[in-house]
């Protein structure tokens, strides 16, 4: 467990934007539990992010999707701002967009990145597939 991670365990609203305490929320998912539908996954997988929950966001990738290496450490800083899920789509019994508004500064420099995601359920598991990203200026 990384210590962002440790520390969100005592913070008492979850980075997902929820509103929620961490531990109540995503921590559960992070700790183990299964996500129960994509929307759930996808908050979990942002607030690993956050936290820099590396092993997390690997186990919630599909393996046939999923990069060879992820070192979210190296590069120029990155400061998570916030989290607006636009909207979960079911697709099917076992599959589900999700298309969200992450906002986040790199290096300084404050970005949004507008992607609408896909996702699998496998065995019970939901798993992120991967996203199409919107340029700005799109239709929002």
């Amino acid at each position: 467990m990384s210590a962002k991670a440790r520390n969100a365990a005592t913070t008492p609203r979850c980075p997902c934007g929820s509103g929620l305490a961490y531990v109540g929320c995503c921590g559960r998912f992070h700790a183990g539990a299964i996500a129960p539908d994509a929307r759930a996954l996808m908050r979990s997988r942002y607030c690993a992010y956050v936290l820099g929950n590396e092993a997390y966001l690997n186990a919630t990738w599909h393996s046939t999707t999923r990069p060879a290496r992820l070192d979210l450490a190296s590069g120029p800083a990155t400061q998570w701002l916030g989290l607006d899920v636009r909207r979960h789509v079911v697709t099917g019994e076992n599959s589900a967009l999700v298309e969200f508004v992450a906002r986040v500064r790199v290096g300084g420099r404050a970005q949004r990145l507008h992607e609408t995601s896909r996702f699998v359920r496998e065995e019970g598991c939901w798993y992120y597939v991967d996203g199409e990203r919107r340029e700005r200026g799109a239709s929002d």
